[in-house]
């Protein structure tokens, strides 16, 4: 098989999209900076960094510092507010043909629905991606990600808020004992897909300045490190959804991809789709490189379709 025969379509909640790549939330700001590279409407989806109610402005410095394999960072979920994305970042998406999926976020329940409602029905918006990361402010500072139940309340609060026809990803965390807890409250409380994993926490102390590396201390750790953990979380994720255990939706993983092989990896774990984050800070033309590995490494396999390699890892041994 050759691979430019591969079919590469690939499921967004209950719509396709041509193929399975996104960025990840943050790595690719709201596009423009790609769009030097990269024609967006090339991408399966583009995630934009993270939207919130109002804007918000980025922490202290240092916010980056590099790690074995990867890095760390603590930018404070920095963003524009919904109303100037709405009015200036949308449009521009729009008229380059992106396939928007919005990374939103709020301290409490109301926010996450009010921003919601406000990107609901816009032009170019395919999706939503819920970060769950983030404080939440009814529960002492808590992250909703690491309770079932604030999760199970963000997802249902912005169920609520939008048409059914949008789809909604709440993005896990890694940071807890078992991650197939919240995934099943995420999916009983209405998500269409999950988005697997948000940076899990990391520190490192500077040897010159005998201080911490960040200004904020803890940040979250990316890049390669970390896609043994991604790997093992959508693995575990998907075992519970063909145990029925979890009702079966599209999983988008995240967590050091580079290389075709990368994104092969995590789609015979059980991804529907692949996103792509720290690569791009010094490889901004990464995804179509990736795209067109992924098709040899499918090709080389015998996959015609993208999604007949989704899970196949969990396939019995043969004897």
């Amino acid at each position: 098989m050759r691979p430019q025969e591969v079919d590469l379509t690939a499921p967004l909640g209950g719509r396709t999209v041509p193929n399975p790549l996104s960025t990840a939330a943050g790595c690719a700001g709201y596009g423009r900076e790609l769009a030097a590279y990269v024609p967006l409407d090339a991408l399966g989806t583009l995630t934009t960094r993270t939207v919130g109610p109002a804007p918000r402005p980025a922490g202290p410095g240092p916010r980056i510092a590099e790690t074995p394999s990867g890095m760390l960072s603590a930018i404070g979920r920095a963003g524009d507010g919904v109303a100037r994305f709405v009015r200036e970042e949308l449009p521009w998406l729009a008229e380059r043909g992106a396939r928007v999926l919005v990374s939103v976020a709020g301290e409490r329940l109301e926010e996450y629905a009010e921003v919601a409602a406000e990107l609901d029905g816009r032009p170019g918006v395919a999706g939503l991606e819920l970060d769950l990361s983030g404080p939440n402010a009814a529960d002492r500072g808590r992250p909703f990600a690491h309770n079932p139940a604030t999760s199970y309340d963000v997802v249902r609060a912005v169920r609520h808020a939008v048409g059914a026809e949008l789809p909604v990803y709440p993005k896990l965390s890694p940071d807890l004992a078992a991650v197939t807890g919240v995934a099943a409250a995420c999916v009983q409380a209405g998500a269409d897909g999950l988005s697997m994993i948000s940076a899990p926490l990391g520190m490192a102390v500077d040897p010159v300045t005998l201080r911490p590396a960040l200004a904020a201390g803890i940040g979250g750790l990316s890049g390669p490190a970390i896609r043994p953990l991604a790997v093992r979380c959508v693995y575990q994720v998907h075992a519970e959804m063909l145990a029925g255990r979890i009702p079966r939706v599209p999983i988008l993983a995240m967590g050091g991809l580079r290389t075709g092989l990368d994104a092969l990896e995590f789609t015979l774990a059980g991804a529907s789709g692949v996103a792509v984050g720290s690569t791009l800070f010094h490889d901004p033309t990464a995804p179509l490189r990736i795209l067109d590995e992924l098709r040899t490494e499918l090709a080389a396999r015998g996959f015609a379709r993208y999604t007949d390699a989704v899970g196949y890892a969990h396939r019995a041994v043969p004897t």
